[in-house]
C-alpha cells in the first residue's frame, strides 16, 4: 500500500473502476443483443488509467480522447444514464443520440470527445490548451491517444507547437500494444513511445498503467508543470485491453497466454487486494460498493430503454453555432 493514499482514495478507485468495468460488460452484452449498434470499442482492462488520472486533476481540467471513450467519460463524471442512452442512440444521451459509442461529449464535465479520426484529437487537445492559456486560466488539458495514433503526422506538428508556446497540455499515449490488431513492434522503429518527446525537448516518461498510484503520480507531476507555465509532457502509459479492438474483432493476433498474463495484473483486483490486505474496508463495505455499482448500471439500462428516440427535426441541429446558417436546408 502506498501510504500517501488512504482508505477514501482506494475505495474511490475501486468503485470508479468497477463501475467502468460493469458498465462495459453490460455494454458488450447489449451489443450482442443488437440493442446497441455501430462501432463499439471497450476499455476493459485500462481502468487504472482513467481512475488514476481523476485523483490527480481538478474538475475544471479538460479531457479529450479517441473513440475508446466510455471509461474516461464515466470517470470524468458523465452519468452512466447519459452514456448508456447515447449508446442506444436515444435523445437523452450525452450527445442527444447523435454520436453513439465513439463520440461521447460533455461541455459541463469538460469532456471534449471521443473522436473517430485516428490522431485527430491530438491537435484539438493542443487547441483546447491554447484556449485555456489565452483566457488566463490555469486549467490543464489531458489529451489521450493510442499507440497507433503515435504514427500520425499531427502528433509532431502539435508537439512542436505545444512546446514552442508552452501549452498546458498533457499528451497521454494509452499504449495497449496493439494499434487495432497490429503490434507496436511491427509498426514502429521506436518502441518506447515516450522517447518521441525527446525531439522537441519535451519531458517524457513511461508509466505502469495497471496501477492507479503510478498514473496519479505521473499526472500530478505533469499537471504541476503545466500550471506553472512550463509546458507540455508526454506520458506513455502502458496498459492492456482484454477485448479486441472493437466488438467485431476476435483478437486472434495475440496468444491466450499473453492475455492471461495481463489478467493476472488486473487493476481492479489489484486495488481490491490492497484494500483487503491493509484492512481498509470490511467485506460488508466492499459488498455495498458492488451492489451500488450493479444498481447504477441496471438503472442506466432501464433509463436508456425508456428514453425517446431523437425527433427528426434534430438532424440539422448542433452542426453550426450560427442558428440561421443559410446552407442547411430541409
Amino acid at each position: 500500500m502506498d501510504t500517501q493514499f488512504g482508505k477514501e482514495t482506494y475505495l474511490y478507485w475501486y468503485e470508479n473502476m468497477l463501475l467502468q468495468r460493469r458498465f462495459e460488460e453490460k455494454t458488450g452484452q447489449l451489443y450482442g443483443m443488437q440493442k446497441i449498434r455501430g462501432f463499439c470499442h471497450l476499455y476493459i482492462g485500462q481502468e487504472a488509467v482513467s481512475s488514476g488520472c481523476m485523483t490527480a486533476i481538478r474538475e475544471d481540467d479538460n479531457m479529450i480522447t479517441a473513440y475508446r471513450d466510455h471509461g474516461l467519460a464515466i470517470a470524468k463524471g458523465i452519468s452512466p444514464r447519459e452514456c448508456m442512452a447515447e449508446l442506444y442512440g436515444k435523445a437523452t444521451g450525452c450527445t442527444k443520440g447523435k454520436g453513439g459509442s465513439m463520440h461521447f461529449f460533455s461541455k459541463e464535465k469538460h469532456f471534449f470527445g471521443g473522436h473517430g479520426i485516428v490522431g485527430g484529437q491530438i491537435g484539438l487537445g493542443a487547441g483546447i490548451a491554447f484556449a485555456e492559456q489565452y483566457k488566463g486560466s490555469d486549467a490543464v488539458t489531458l489529451c489521450f491517444f493510442g499507440d497507433g495514433a503515435a504514427r500520425q503526422g499531427i502528433l509532431h506538428e502539435a508537439f512542436n507547437m505545444a512546446m514552442l508556446w508552452k501549452l498546458p497540455v498533457i499528451f497521454i499515449c494509452e499504449n495497449n500494444f496493439y494499434a487495432m490488431g497490429t503490434s507496436v513492434e511491427r509498426t514502429s522503429n521506436v518502441l518506447d513511445i515516450y522517447k518521441l518527446a525527446d525531439a522537441y525537448d519535451m519531458p517524457g516518461d513511461s508509466v505502469d498503467g495497471m496501477k492507479p498510484e503510478n498514473v496519479h503520480y505521473a499526472i500530478e507531476r505533469a499537471a504541476r508543470r503545466a500550471r506553472d507555465g512550463e509546458g507540455p509532457t508526454l506520458l506513455e502509459i502502458k496498459t492492456y485491453r482484454y477485448k479486441g479492438h472493437s466488438m467485431s474483432d476476435p483478437a486472434k493476433y495475440r496468444t491466450k497466454e499473453e492475455l492471461e498474463e495481463y489478467k493476472e495484473k488486473d487493476p481492479i483486483e489489484y486495488v481490491l487486494r490492497v484494500i483487503n490486505e491493509n484492512n481498509l474496508a470490511t467485506p460488508e463495505e466492499i459488498q455495498a460498493i458492488q451492489d451500488k455499482v450493479k444498481l447504477i448500471v441496471d438503472d442506466s439500462v432501464e433509463f436508456a430503454e425508456n428514453s425517446p428516440w431523437p425527433d427528426d427535426s434534430e438532424v440539422y441541429k448542433d452542426i453550426y453555432l450560427q442558428e440561421d446558417y443559410p446552407f442547411i436546408t430541409d
